[in-house]
């Protein structure tokens, strides 16, 4: 099995950035009794946090990249 370059370390990036949405709407909807619990990935695939992580971790990495293009960094 060929290991790829590019999505193992951007699959983390996701979960990571849905894990952050996750704690973030807790702390939103909890108030006071936020108790920092970390979600499942079942439960970040269900609430659709998995989706919306992968299209904004995406749209930073085509940016940055775009930025860098045009910087002449590439």
């Amino acid at each position: 099995m060929v290991k790829g370059k590019f999505w193992p370390p951007v699959r983390a990036l996701i979960w990571e950035k849905a894990q952050q949405m996750f704690q973030e709407e807790q702390m939103r909807t909890m108030g006071d009794d936020f108790k920092a619990i970390t979600a499942e990935r079942r439960e970040l695939r269900e609430e659709g946090l998995f989706q919306e992580a992968k299209l904004i971790v995406l749209r930073e990495l085509y940016y940055a990249k775009k930025e860098a293009q045009e910087n002449g960094h590439f």
